[in-house]
């Protein structure tokens, strides 16, 4: 029942963010794209992540016999696009075959599985096909909110971000000194973020097809809750980011002619009294919270009872992705504080969730929510302040960050089950 509330909920979701995005942006929702990724290119990185995930539920030849077909029915597709002389965006030569597998794993399920076999095998392909409908419904939202959000707040968050230092501004200036070499590899980090992600889920789903049940709670739950609830933030506080509001810009977005100033990132703004101010249409107001921050945070969680390597993993794409947001302009200071504060309290609601709600688990929800919340009304309406006393507001910012990390770790390390300790036996005497 549980499964399938899930599945209704997230079908009422997508079809609602469909009809939003043709009624207030014109273009087709995720929905639609989806469905025209059964015979058009797609972007093969998602569908054969989704893929990847599905396939816990498979038994070791299952596994080869599905990649296998997925990578066949994708050698007819570039051979007939080839043949045709089809017009194919860069990068997306391939990818139907893994969606091709996910639905006829979908219709094996429901024509030749029954009882519990037929479940799991219906979990393996929704999981799989969350994963790949998460990142089209993220790509609506972002779009809404760039045509619904014509004002964006980041003169208040700029102005907030004194009370850090502005260090957007510094960690710019220190990749542009690194060089390339630097910036190559935290832009590898930051755009393989979903990558990162299914590995980490893999080594947590790797015992599913042994046990023939799913874990209680794995880093997919956490990631897609975190891309369905940031974008709501994101229509409540719209920010577009340093490099955007202050900056040049990227290619295929406003740049100068939309910035407050060209100012990032040799110049950190003046302390002055903001306002909002109007943006383009196609720039996304993706900025407050810092999601990136947020899926890296759970990333290094999740990776906290994996072996060494990906113990080291997990904390190196943390401090590498939290380096890129800055270094790269995409967000400021104040919002990597939100991101993180924001992800420890949907991994503790979710966490509570599962293991029935009790007094130390509401807790530190309503604790977490609480600090969120207090964030983003002090970067609204405190900024000026937060900026005139960055000796009290910058440390009040960092107290309250580690107050929601103490927190969550203490809450969390009394929620594990205690193992007894074996009791030696102590050497008896023998009857000579």
């Amino acid at each position: 029942m549980l499964w399938a509330t899930a599945g209704v909920v997230t079908l009422g979701f997508l079809i609602t963010l469909e009809i939003v995005a043709r009624r207030y942006a014109g273009v087709p929702g995720p929905l639609t794209n989806q469905a025209r990724e059964v015979i058009f290119a797609p972007k093969p990185g998602p569908l054969y992540g989704g893929m990847a995930l599905m396939m816990v539920v498979l038994t070791w030849r299952q596994r080869f016999i599905a990649a296998g077909a997925a990578i066949g029915i994708d050698i007819v597709f570039v051979l007939v696009r080839w043949a045709a002389d089809a017009e194919v965006p860069e990068g997306q030569y391939f990818g139907n075959g893994a969606l091709w597998v996910m639905l006829g794993c979908a219709v094996i399920a429901l024509t030749r599985r029954t009882g519990k076999e037929r479940v799991l095998l219906l979990k393996g392909v929704g999981l799989g096909l969350l994963l790949v409908a998460g990142r089209k419904a993220g790509d609506t939202w972002l779009l809404i909110t760039s045509k619904t959000r014509p004002m964006v707040l980041d003169q208040y968050v700029a102005t907030a971000d004194h009370a850090l230092g502005n260090p957007s501004w510094a960690a710019g200036r220190i990749l542009e000194a690194v060089g390339p070499v630097g910036t190559h590899v935290l832009d590898l980090v930051y755009a393989q973020l979903a990558v990162a992600a299914v590995v980490v889920a893999l080594y947590q789903l790797r015992n599913v097809a042994a046990e023939r049940r799913f874990p209680r709670h794995h880093l997919v739950r956490t990631f897609l809750v975190i891309g369905l609830l940031g974008p709501g933030i994101y229509m409540i506080f719209p920010v577009v980011g340093p490099i955007f509001a202050f900056g040049p810009g990227t290619s295929g977005t406003g740049g100068l002619q939309w910035a407050v100033a060209d100012l990032w990132p040799h110049t950190p703004p003046p302390i002055s009294l903001p306002h909002p101010v109007p943006y383009d249409g196609i720039t996304p107001r993706n900025c407050m919270p810092s999601l990136h921050t947020a899926w890296a945070t759970a990333i290094f969680i999740h990776s906290r009872k994996g072996p060494r390597l990906l113990r080291f993993a997990g904390a190196f794409w943390l401090v590498a992705t939290l380096s890129a947001t800055l270094g790269f302009g995409y967000h400021y200071g104040v919002d990597l504080v939100a991101g993180v504060v924001f992800s420890l309290t949907i991994e503790a609601a979710l966490r509570s969730f599962d293991r029935g709600w009790d007094r130390s688990g509401i807790r530190l929800v309503a604790y977490g929510v609480m600090v969120f919340a207090a964030l983003l009304v002090s970067y609204r309406f405190l900024p000026v302040r937060m900026a005139e006393h960055p000796w009290l507001a910058g440390p009040l910012l960092i107290l309250a960050l580690a107050s929601v990390i103490y927190g969550y770790v203490r809450t969390t390390r009394a929620w594990e089950p205690k193992t007894a300790p074996v009791r030696k036996t102590e050497p008896q005497p023998e009857l000579v």
